[in-house]
């Protein structure tokens, strides 16, 4: 897959700063990711024909799917855009002012992005699961390959990229001496167990009971509230949709 990287953000990160964060993540891509998953992709600079990103017409694409930065929290429109165009072209974006609002780096947040549209391109993936909060109900997670350990990074050649899921993570058993995650981080002496979270990390859900899309956090985890908050403005990006249901879900709790 070649991903098509769109700069919008008017100046405000450069090509060539970009460039260092693109090199980064393809290193991550084909040395960390796909070898784990034996799925890989390239991502490529392109230039920039358009003032603002189309909701169907992606005159600047010249691979597979594209991302765009922007520099706002949402683009003019946004709940018109879906996560392809009707030719079914994946894209998404990278908005770089919620980046900053969730005190991530934008190399991050494009990280994250770019490993979550090569694990799931169509966004509409479910895998069977535990409920997190009761283990003996079923539920389909999201086949996301970050947000469970969303806060945790490291860096390639400088530059910081995400942690992300193995596929043991998504088995209903566990395994002794089995890695669920890129770093392995321990908290309090146990590593991620399959279909867990880490502090500052979610998950989000489908549940056959009520019909309906869930999101779950560590009880007492403020930061990964806080940060799954900010998430749900993202109505433009590629997750959107099940970040605006989070949304709707806590004005429904208000109300």
């Amino acid at each position: 897959m070649l991903i098509s990287i769109i700069n919008h953000t008017n100046g405000k990160i450069s090509d060539e700063e970009l460039q260092g964060a693109i090199r980064a993540i393809n290193r991550q891509i084909r040395e960390d990711y796909e070898p784990y998953w034996n799925i890989g992709a390239e991502l490529r600079l392109e230039g920039r024909s358009e003032k603002k990103p189309s909701k169907q017409k992606i005159a600047d694409m010249r691979g597979d799917a594209v991302l765009y930065l922007w520099d706002s929290v949402d683009v003019e429109d946004a709940l018109g855009y879906h996560d392809m165009t009707n030719a079914g072209i994946p894209y998404g974006f990278v908005f770089t002012e919620l980046a900053k609002q969730m005190k991530e780096d934008w190399t991050v947040t494009l990280s994250h992005e770019a490993l979550e549209l090569v694990g799931d391109s169509e966004v509409n993936l479910l895998v069977q699961g535990p409920h997190p909060a009761d283990p003996k109900r079923t539920v389909f997670h999201w086949y996301e390959m970050c947000d469970a350990v969303q806060a945790e990074t490291y860096e390639i050649d400088g530059v910081k990229v995400s942690n992300f899921l193995l596929p043991l993570y998504f088995t209903g058993g566990e395994e002794k001496g089995g890695r669920n995650d890129f770093l392995g981080r321990a908290y309090k002496g146990k590593t991620l167990r399959s279909f867990g979270v880490n502090p500052g990390g979610y998950v989000g859900f489908f549940d056959p009971q009520k019909g309906d899309h869930e999101t779950f956090t560590a009880p007492g985890d403020a930061m990964a509230a806080r940060r799954l908050k900010i998430k749900s403005q993202m109505k433009g990006a590629r997750r959107g949709i099940r970040y605006q249901r989070y949304a709707n879900q806590q004005a429904k709790k208000r109300g």
